[in-house]
């Protein structure tokens, strides 16, 4: 098991995930940050689960989906994995913050 951490850009995509749901239903919104908490449960018994991310290119950096969204996390050796970003699936990624070009 390796140790997941969440980094503050994913922290704050799940509060703006959890809040734009929640506009709508707040059962599913608790539901769909339970998905995706327990997703990072399953990163955290087997960092390699994810597919490398072919828009970033690197070994390293890794998604898994679930529902409408992609968990973007980057390993490190091999005892842990950051979550860089939660995702939405019909967003292209080179416009998320965390992979945007200077």
């Amino acid at each position: 098991m390796v140790k997941v951490i969440w980094t503050a850009r994913s922290l704050k995509d799940l509060e703006e995930i959890g809040e734009y749901i929640s506009k709508d239903s707040l059962k599913y919104a608790k539901l769909t940050l339970e998905k995706l908490i327990e997703m990072a449960e399953i990163i955290e018994a087997n960092r390699l689960i994810g597919r490398i991310v072919p828009e970033v290119g690197q070994n390293d950096t890794r998604g898994i989906i679930t529902g409408n969204y992609r968990i973007i996390y980057r390993t490190k050796a091999k005892e842990s994995a950051s979550i860089l970003t939660v995702h939405h699936s019909s967003r292209l990624l080179s416009n998320n913050p965390v992979f945007k070009k200077k």
